[in-house]
């Protein structure tokens, strides 16, 4: 969602990539939980962090606890943010329980890379 997020809110002025120590594909909640917001994140996977390992990234975001203290340092990145947001595809119960949680979560990315995108004007 973060990437989707990101490309949505200022594609023009950052290139985002989406990747992880475990990487798990797209979850259906977090594609329908977008699609609601007009973003279309279905085209979209997850690589694993080795893969830009050499890319030359100048910022680092993870997203939640278990990607900060998993992700490996990337040579020459500027700034690593680290922002801590349940995983909405541990939530249990109801279709609509579990759609609460990735709209919650969604909603949480979104302000603070707004905030992040802010900071950088």
């Amino acid at each position: 969602m973060a990437e989707g997020l990101l490309r949505h809110l200022a594609g023009q002025r950052f290139e985002a990539f989406s990747a992880g120590t475990s990487p798990q594909g797209l979850s259906a909640g977090a594609v329908r939980a977008m699609r609601e917001i007009g973003v279309d994140i279905s085209a979209q996977r997850s690589e694993h962090v080795d893969t830009y390992l050499d890319a030359g990234i100048d910022t680092v975001i993870t997203v939640c606890e278990r990607a900060a203290a998993n992700c490996p340092v990337f040579p020459g990145a500027a700034e690593r943010v680290q922002w801590s947001f349940d995983d909405p595809a541990d939530a249990t119960g109801s279709d609509e329980r579990r759609m609460a949680a990735f709209r919650r979560v969604r909603d949480e990315i979104d302000r603070s890379l707004r905030g992040w995108i802010d900071s950088r004007r």
